[in-house]
């Protein structure tokens, strides 16, 4: 794992790397990086979060709501071994003072491995470094326990959107 001085100094170059032991011998290098709006790689993780989010609620993705998505902080967690995207999320502005974080989603063949939960560090990073001081996402109910293990508290009653529940949750970053 790297030190909190290596962290802080991988922030600050806006990428941070992450060791994963696929076993004792063998280590896979990953890292967090910001995708381009309307390039090849927000492609492919629009796709992942249309298969890992949308799609088991039987939800269709629209290209309509792509075009809102202009504005946002996009990251993703890739292999550099072989460039393979593992997962990723956005940061969707709400005011000078808080921003949204949205569509956490890691490949199937990777939950459980903490990408989740590096991509959510590095997006606290990158709210604060931006001048944010809050962090608001509405959190399918399923996910709640996670994000309240990653110091985010629920606020205010459930949200339904299309028939699904949704916690609204909050947590500083200053």
């Amino acid at each position: 794992l790297l030190s909190r001085r290596q962290r802080q100094m991988c922030i600050r170059d806006r990428k941070m790397v992450i060791l994963v032991f696929i076993n004792q011998k063998e280590a896979a290098m990953r890292e967090i990086v910001e995708v381009d709006y309307g390039s090849s790689r927000y492609d492919e993780l629009a796709k992942l979060r249309y298969k890992i989010l949308l799609e088991p609620l039987g939800f269709e993705f629209l290209d309509a709501h792509r075009s809102k998505e202009a504005n946002y902080l996009h990251l993703a967690c890739i292999e550099k071994l072989d460039d393979a995207l593992l997962g990723g999320c956005m940061l969707a502005p709400v005011d000078n003072e808080v921003i949204r974080l949205m569509q956490v989603a890691v490949d199937n063949k990777y939950q459980g491995e903490g990408i989740g939960r590096e991509l959510v560090k590095y997006a606290e990073a990158r709210a604060k470094e931006a001048g944010y001081s809050q962090i608001e996402m509405h959190a399918m109910l399923s996910v709640v326990d996670f994000y309240e293990k990653q110091g985010y508290v629920q606020e205010g009653d459930l949200i339904e959107e299309k028939g699904v529940s949704f916690a609204k949750m909050v947590k500083k970053v200053v």
